[in-house]
């Protein structure tokens, strides 16, 4: 691993239900890690009971004055405030890089092999080499920030995007950044999502490789972290804070599943710049 790089997971009120601890190690990651909480978290005693030295306490009022959260609500149980004091905690801790980890995944997964096919397999046991290859990638590009896919990201099998992009334009849940190509999170809820759509329209660039996945547990069956805020607001008010910051190519749609909701939905043609065929160039 290259010296200059750690892990942080994002958690919050439930230091012993943290699984992407075991699933780092399990994966075969042997570099630096830190559990990032705030200030205001009431379980702060039981992390350092659990990581010691391992934890990390920010200021959460502090970090909210810095940013724009989109509404006048009073609800803090949002993971943006630590979204976006990772950056410092980064510079303070002696780092450079670094890669934000939500405190749920259960396991990574590879997803598209050599020949470009679609696979599902679970063992990997070398990590710390796709993270030194993430990050040599990432410094290879002009990339604000890019990101391992999801399991949503291969919906349509062989036919979905995933299959046919070797990259695509969103960066979500996970997030290499660096220091010196430093950004803000903004908006209470939908934090990534603001904020790939509305800085990708600025010209900043933020990307998913979707050869590689990290597997979740249940979204709002996890007790703590956002799932409260989550239940208490619903989809909607989640989704509409993308369409307030980018109305230009966000809007609201049901998403058809086993629990039809409605969802955000991005029109890329109107999201991001993009690169005009030189057939259209005038003589």
């Amino acid at each position: 691993m290259i010296d200059s790089f750690c892990v942080f997971i994002l958690s919050h009120g439930r230091p012993d239900s943290v699984a992407t601890y075991k699933t780092l190690k399990k994966h075969g990651y042997t570099g630096d890690v830190f559990v990032v909480i705030d200030n205001e978290d009431k379980c702060i005693d039981g992390y350092k009971k659990n990581y010691g030295n391992q934890v990390v306490v920010f200021d959460k009022i502090a970090v909210a004055k810095t940013i724009d959260e989109g509404d006048n609500f009073e609800d803090m149980r949002a993971i943006v405030y630590a979204r976006n004091a990772c950056f410092s905690i980064c510079e303070k801790l002696g780092y450079k890089y670094f890669i934000q980890l939500d405190d749920d995944y259960v396991d990574f997964r590879y997803k598209i092999d050599g020949d470009k096919n679609l696979i599902n397999k679970r063992d990997i046991k070398n990590l710390d080499k796709i993270f030194s290859l993430l990050l040599e990638y990432y410094l290879s590009t002009s990339a604000t920030s890019i990101a391992i896919a999801q399991g949503g990201d291969f919906l349509g099998g062989k036919d979905g995007n995933a299959a046919h992009n070797p990259q695509f334009r969103k960066c979500m849940n996970t997030f290499l950044c660096s220091t010196d190509r430093r950004y803000q999170f903004f908006g209470r809820i939908n934090e990534d999502v603001n904020t790939y759509t509305y800085l990708g329209g600025c010209g900043k660039l933020f990307m998913t490789i979707p050869h590689l996945a990290i597997q979740q547990k249940a979204t709002q069956k996890n007790a703590g972290g956002m799932s409260g805020l989550y239940l208490n607001s619903g989809t909607y008010v989640k989704s509409f804070y993308t369409v307030m910051y980018s109305p230009s190519c966000a809007k609201i749609k049901m998403m058809m599943s086993n629990h039809p909701r409605l969802h955000h939905s991005i029109s890329w043609n109107n999201a991001v710049p993009v690169i005009i065929s030189e057939k259209h160039k005038k003589c």
